[in-house]
This record gives C-alpha cells, sequence and structure tokens, in this order.
C-alpha cells in the first residue's frame, strides 16, 4: 500500500513501492513494471492473453459474423465464449484465443528475434 500524494488515504488497489529520492523527487514503480523489465515468462504470457483477448474483441465487434455463428465454428458454449471474450480472465489459453481468432478469418503470425545487448 502506498500514499496517494497530497491526499491522506492509502490506495489499496496498488502493488509496488514509492521511494523518494534526496532531491525530493517522488515516483513509483509498479510491480507490473519489475515484472516486464525483467522478462518473467508468466507476466508475458499473461500480457500475450490479454493483447490477443484486446484483439478478438475488436474482431468480433467488426465481423459480419453474429456472436451464435462464431460460437457454433468455434464449437463451444456460450458462457467459454464470453469467457475468451473477458480481457480479465487470464485461465484461457493461447491456444483458445488463436483458434477464436482463427474463426473470425485472422491472419496471426508471431516474431521472435535475438536479444539486443
Amino acid at each position: 500500500m502506498s500514499a496517494v500524494p497530497g491526499h491522506n488515504s492509502v490506495r489499496h488497489d496498488f502493488v509496488g513501492f514509492t521511494y523518494v529520492l534526496k532531491s525530493g523527487v517522488e515516483g513509483s514503480v509498479h510491480a507490473d513494471q519489475i515484472l516486464d523489465y525483467n522478462k518473467a515468462p508468466s507476466f508475458l504470457r499473461d500480457m500475450l492473453v490479454y493483447k490477443l483477448t484486446i484483439d478478438v474483441q475488436n474482431r468480433v465487434a467488426t465481423t459480419g459474423l453474429s456472436k451464435r455463428e462464431i460460437i457454433r465454428r468455434l464449437g463451444t458454449s456460450a458462457s467459454q465464449f464470453y469467457r475468451l471474450m473477458d480481457q480479465t480472465n487470464y485461465a484461457k489459453s493461447v491456444d483458445q484465443l488463436l483458434r477464436l481468432l482463427n474463426v473470425l478469418d485472422c491472419d496471426i503470425e508471431f516474431i521472435v528475434h535475438a536479444k539486443t545487448a
């Protein structure tokens, strides 16, 4: 928990830390920034799932297919479809999202390259 600058309250939604330099400059570091910087595999997987889910949401919104037809082509239930559409649900697999993007007639490319120094 960290104090919100200028307020007498404590934020319960912040996971990370706040620091104050000798110069008086204050800053905060969110836990996700640390995980991203260190390329934590579970964090990278969750970010991939999140980004693919947003892509799915955008494609579903612009497709000419009804949700019922998408569900039929995917061969799943309506409740499972809506779980796949939920960007806060990280229990789904990348495979499920790729199948859904395929139903939505999308080409998917992953680019793998060597790290830069």
